[in-house]
């Protein structure tokens, strides 16, 4: 897969799975405009280890409208245009419904459906309106496990992931036409920091074992999916929703 000066929008593209993608990018030649929230350093450190030229950062919180227009906008100003987007970033909190009160329910959903639905559905928009000018482009949107087999301690996570698996297939119809691609990538359990204290604890066992593997999934092979997706050659698989769970979930 050649993504050779490819411009690669990659929201939360500096840490875990998305410092994957823009790695496994820019190692086929796409220059990535990578985006992140906080943590300049980490974000600084990625950006300086990526094989090839002209990769950037584009410091944005993406919780508001403004924001994804400012994002967009920007990239599209430094590059010309934007071939490739990667909706990464994402937010979980566990908020059991036994276990909290209606003011956090409430702030949870809230925060967490700004963050996992409605801006990957901004940046759709406009990327998308974008690409309709250049002739056509590919999204890929990081999904999850979740939105199928259901979350019983993080019910908005697995809302708006199932959101987004919907949103996603109507748009692979109604923008096939323009030539733009939309693809899914729904991982499992991903050994990224963030989880390194879980997996390292009393429950890590349990976890590997949901898998006949008897792992989680590396980063590497979340970001290779997406890759695919992204690719010329993927471009008939619009709609489709790419499981990278090790068999720990099976839907028919």
């Amino acid at each position: 897969m050649d993504f050779t000066d490819k411009i690669v929008l990659i929201t939360g593209g500096s840490r875990g799975i998305g410092a994957a993608i823009s790695t496994a990018f820019a190692e086929r030649g796409g220059i990535v405009a990578i985006n992140y929230r906080s943590k300049h350093h980490v974000a600084e450190k990625l950006a300086k280890s990526l094989p090839g030229e002209g990769h950037e950062l584009f410091q944005a919180d993406i919780a508001t409208a403004p924001a994804c227009s400012a994002l967009v906008e920007s990239v599209v100003a430094r590059y010309g245009r934007i071939d490739v987007l990667i909706n990464n970033a994402a937010i979980h909190e566990r908020h059991p419904i036994d276990q909290i009160s209606y003011e956090d329910w409430n702030r949870v959903f809230e925060e967490t459906i700004q963050i996992d639905l409605l801006a990957p559905s901004r940046l759709m928009y406009l990327t998308a309106r974008q690409m309709m000018k250049q002739g056509g482009g590919r999204i890929v949107n990081i999904s999850s496990r979740g939105a199928f087999r259901g979350e019983p301690d993080q019910p908005a996570y697995g809302a708006s992931k199932a959101g987004l698996n919907a949103m996603s297939q109507s748009l692979a119809q109604k923008l096939a036409p323009y030539g733009i691609s939309i693809g899914l990538v729904a991982p499992g359990f991903v050994q990224t920091d963030m989880v390194k204290d879980l997996l390292e604890g009393p429950s890590g066992d349990s976890i590997r074992t949901q898998s006949p593997f008897n792992r989680v999934a590396k980063p590497e092979e979340v970001a290779y999916a997406a890759l695919f997706l992204a690719s010329t050659e993927a471009g008939f698989s619009s709609g489709a929703i790419i499981d990278v769970n090790g068999a720990s979930y099976l839907r028919s």
